[in-house]
């Protein structure tokens, strides 16, 4: 039983497109181009598209480095000794005592970005000053997951609102403009 061919039902545009990909390519050694499909006399002058709009992503600001205790630029002297000082009261209180570090991420990563959108100034995360030498493993963690790229650009500083009390950092967010 034969067939009767299908027709084309591609569009004026698709064959155009179609060509100008057939272009780019290169065939692989040992064969030929393949062809464009078939078009009707009246297709071949393609009608004139409309420009593509290029979307190019929102370039992303780099960010400098957080320290805990160093003053970044973009804060003004006053403010960063209120804040450092511990006399920028904390609006909230993130306590991760006794959290596996995953959940301790976790909790901190919803926690400011909860409150960068409640525009919040200022909140404080308790890590627990630790029992080894160097501290917790949560407080060793905190710097590293406040510069990670999803939390760097909603945190603007970060120090101790008390020399004596290391297990404890105030963040300072920044503003929503």
């Amino acid at each position: 039983m034969l067939r009767a061919p299908r027709r084309s039902r591609l569009t004026e545009t698709d064959r155009a497109e179609w060509a100008t990909y057939v272009r780019l390519i290169a065939p692989l050694p040992g064969r030929t181009r393949p062809e464009p499909p078939a078009t009707s006399p009246a297709a071949s002058v393609a009608a004139p598209r409309a420009p593509a709009r290029d979307r190019v992503p929102p370039a992303r600001v780099a960010h400098a480095a957080l320290i805990v205790g160093m003053q970044p630029p973009g804060v003004d002297n006053a403010t960063w000794q209120r804040f450092r000082t511990g006399k920028l009261p904390a609006a909230r209180t993130l306590d991760l005592h006794g959290r596996t570090a995953q959940r301790a991420f976790l909790a901190l990563s919803g926690f400011i970005r909860t409150a960068h959108t409640d525009r919040l100034r200022c909140v404080e995360v308790i890590t627990g000053r630790g029992s080894g030498e160097t501290g917790g493993v949560l407080r060793r963690e905190l710097p590293l997951w406040l510069n990670l790229p999803d939390l760097r650009p909603l945190v603007l500083a970060a120090a101790h609102p008390h020399a004596a009390n290391s297990g404890s950092v105030r963040l300072l967010l920044r503003r929503i403009r």
